[in-house]
C-alpha cells in the first residue's frame, strides 16, 4: 500500500492550526456551532435513554426465563456497546447532513486561501446553491457507508471473527472519516465520487492516517467540538498538496475519460 499515514495525520494537526486565520475564521462558525449543537444533543440523548434502551434489546432477544439470567450479564456490555455505535454513527450522519453545504463551502475558501486567490463571502445564496449537490454527495457516502456497517456490525457478532472486530471497526471508521472530509474539496473541484475514492485508494496509508487521527479526535472531550471544520480544513490542504498540481489534476481527467 502507497502512502504515509503520518503525512496524513499531520494534515489534521496542520488544519487545527489554521482554524484561528482570520481570513477563514468567519466560514468556520457555522460548522463549528453545527457540531457542537448535535454533539450536545447526542449526549443529552444517550444518557436519558441509555440504560432504557440497552435493556430494551435484551428483553427483545432473551427471552424471560429464570434459568437464562445468567445471560442478561454477558449480553448486557455488548448491546450497550452497539446502542453507543448507533447513537455516534447515527448523530454523525445528521450531523455531516446539515453541515455539508458550509463544509463544502468552508473547503473553497481554504482553497482561495490556500492559492493566495481573493476570499469573498458571497453570503447565504452561496451556500444555499451548494445544499443540493451536498446533499446528493452524503446520501452518495450513506449509500457506500450503510452496506459496510451492517456488514461489520453481523461480524462483531460471530464468534472468533468478532476477535478482530474492533481493530475492522477502527480501520473502517477512519477510511470513512477521509472519505468524508476529503470528498468536500473534491467536490468543488467536480471530481466523482467514484475517482475520488480510487485517489484516495492509490493514497491509502495516507488516507488512513488522516482519517484515524480525525476519529481518534472525536473520542476525545472538547477537541471533538472543533473537530469538524478542522478535519474540513485539514483535507482541503491534503487535496491542494496532493492531487491538485497540474499533473494530478491530468490524471484525474484521464481517469473521469477512462470511467
Amino acid at each position: 500500500m502507497k502512502g504515509n499515514p503520518v503525512r496524513g495525520a499531520g494534515y489534521l494537526l496542520r488544519g487545527l492550526q489554521m482554524l484561528p486565520d482570520a481570513q477563514i475564521r468567519p466560514f468556520v462558525l457555522v460548522p463549528l456551532l453545527t457540531n457542537i449543537l448535535l454533539f450536545v444533543a447526542a449526549i443529552w440523548l444517550l444518557f436519558s435513554n441509555f440504560t432504557g434502551w440497552v435493556d430494551a434489546l435484551i428483553s427483545r432477544f432473551l427471552p424471560d426465563w429464570e434459568w437464562l439470567q445468567f445471560l442478561h450479564y454477558l449480553l448486557w456490555p455488548v448491546l450497550a456497546l452497539v446502542v453507543i455505535i448507533f447513537v455516534y454513527y447515527g448523530f454523525s450522519v445528521v450531523a455531516n447532513i446539515i453541515a455539508a453545504p458550509f463544509n463544502g463551502f468552508l473547503a473553497e475558501k481554504v482553497e482561495k486561501r490556500l492559492r493566495g486567490d481573493v476570499i469573498t463571502d458571497e453570503g447565504w445564496q452561496a451556500v444555499l446553491a451548494l445544499i443540493p449537490r451536498a446533499i446528493g454527495r452524503e446520501l452518495a457516502k450513506l449509500g457506500y457507508y450503510l452496506p459496510r456497517f451492517l456488514f461489520l456490525l453481523v461480524l462483531s457478532f460471530i464468534p472468533v471473527i468478532n476477535l478482530i472486530a474492533p481493530f475492522l471497526w477502527l480501520l473502517f471508521g477512519a477510511w470513512m472519516m477521509a472519505i468524508q472530509y476529503c470528498d468536500y474539496p473534491m467536490d468543488n473541484n467536480k471530481v466523482s465520487f467514484k475517482n475520488m475514492r480510487g485517489m484516495l485508494k492509490a493514497d491509502r496509508l495516507t488516507s488512513i492516517g488522516f482519517g484515524g487521527l480525525v476519529q481518534v479526535g472525536m473520542m476525545v472531550p472538547l477537541l471533538n467540538l472543533i473537530i469538524m471544520p478542522a478535519a474540513v480544513v485539514g483535507a482541503t490542504i491534503y487535496w491542494v498538496e496532493a492531487y491538485a498540481s497540474p499533473e494530478k489534476v491530468l490524471d484525474q481527467e484521464r481517469l473521469e475519460q477512462g470511467s
